[in-house]
Parts: structure tokens; C-alpha cells; sequence
């Protein structure tokens, strides 16, 4: 990998200051200063030093959690709500979530420490596929599907699902499938919002493709290189 990427990866600054840090010869491999951007390292054999101290790359971590609702996401909270980092073992108190949850939702999260991998899943020129359950109040209407794909827009925003579908419905509340792309803030919500329907229940099922499948509410577990592979691919 990229020797600043190496340095960023290792916690010790962002990319562009790590870049800083090898224009001014602060950082040597195997013993050599190296001022040149874009020196190619092997995590594994080389040495690398900043001011003359070993540098370690961090081992990197990908966890999937089933949030429950009433949790920030978010590493601390100055009000003293509870966050989701409290869900996870305390040595993992680095990782940070891979986009947001709202506190009312619960369901898919990922936490890492991998800039890139958050990166990737969250920006919107990638368009990672998340889908949804939403539980709302009342009988869908018949043309619910047409429009949460044909999409609203709401200040400013265009607010869409790729697909949707119907699962259940009754005088008393419906369960809708939706999946989006964007992921633009509380977009599930204010889509539903958007069109005079109440969310009164909200899950997250799936990310690209990783499902939330059984993992408890609340607990988490540690995702296979398989499952990285796989989301990077999506």
C-alpha cells in the first residue's frame, strides 16, 4: 500500500497531514528517509519509522451490530445518551460507525476503523444498496410502491427508493420493503413523511450483501474477510 496510506491507517494523522510528515523526512523505510509520495510499502516485511520510532499498522476491524432503538450512533454523547460504541467491547473504543442510524431506528450497522472501508459504503457515487422495514400506520394505499420509486422531493432533496414492496397490510399498519442507494439523511423517514404516512417502526435488514439475519438486537459480531471482499465488490 501507499506509504501515507500506511501512516493514516497507523492512526497517527489524516492522509494529507501523513503526506506532510514524508515531505519532511520525518518518516523512513527499512532505515531510509523517503520524501517521495506514492512509495509503495508491504505491511508485513517493511519497517517503517516516524522520527526514528516504529509506526504499526492497526489491525483493521469490521464488526456488524444489530442496533437497538433508543441508541446514538456516535462514539460519545456530551448529553450522556446512550451510543452505540457502549454495545461493543471497551478495546474497541476506535472503531466508529459507517454512516448513521437515526436514534429511532434499529436494525444493520457497521462499525470500523478502516477510513477507506467507510469510504465506500457511505459515499454516494458508490451506491451501496441498503434496505429497509418499515412499519407505518394505516393500509398502504395501492399506489404506494409507484410513488416511493417515482420519488418526492423534499428541501431540495430527491428522495426515492430503487425498489419497494408491500409485505403486509391492514386498517391498522402496513409493512413496506424498501430499498435506497444515497442513503441522504433520515431518507427513509422523510420520504414516507413526505407522502402524509407515519413510520411507526423502522429496521435496517440489510447492507449491499450483508443481511442482518439473526444476530440478536443488540449484539454484534465480527465480519468475515468473505463478507469485505463482498461489500467492496457490491
Amino acid at each position: 500500500m501507499r506509504l501515507q496510506k500506511y501512516l493514516a491507517d497507523a492512526g497517527l494523522a489524516s492522509r494529507r497531514a501523513a503526506e506532510e510528515l514524508i515531505r519532511a523526512g520525518r518518516v523512513a523505510v527499512n532505515g531510509e528517509i523517503v520524501i517521495r509520495l506514492g512509495t509503495q510499502v508491504n505491511p508485513e516485511a517493511d519497517r517503517v519509522t516516524l522520527d526514528g520510532k516504529v509506526v504499526r499498522a492497526k489491525r483493521r476491524l469490521y464488526v456488524a451490530l444489530n442496533k437497538p432503538r433508543g441508541y446514538l450512533c456516535t462514539k460519545a454523547d456530551p448529553q450522556g445518551r446512550r451510543t452505540v460504541g457502549q454495545l461493543l467491547p471497551h478495546e474497541w473504543s476506535n472503531l466508529y460507525p459507517v454512516g448513521r442510524l437515526d436514534r429511532d431506528t434499529e436494525g444493520l450497522l457497521f462499525l470500523t476503523n478502516d477510513g477507506e472501508f467507510c469510504l465506500r459504503l457511505t459515499h454516494p457515487r458508490y451506491g451501496v444498496r441498503k434496505t429497509y422495514l418499515a412499519e407505518i400506520e394505516g393500509r398502504a394505499p395501492a399506489d404506494l410502491v409507484k410513488r416511493l420509486t417515482q420519488g418526492v422531493t423534499d428541501e431540495g432533496d430527491n428522495l426515492k427508493a430503487e425498489t419497494a414492496g408491500v409485505l403486509d397490510s391492514s386498517k391498522t399498519r402496513s409493512l413496506v420493503r424498501l430499498t435506497l442507494r444515497e442513503g441522504k439523511y433520515h431518507e427513509v423517514r422523510r420520504l414516507f413523511t413526505s407522502l402524509g404516512i407515519a413510520v411507526l417502526a423502522l429496521r435496517r435488514t440489510e447492507i449491499g450483501p450483508i443481511k442482518l439475519g439473526e444476530l440478536p438486537l443488540g449484539k454484534w459480531r465480527v465480519l468475515t474477510t468473505d463478507e469485505v471482499k463482498r461489500l467492496l465488490r457490491d
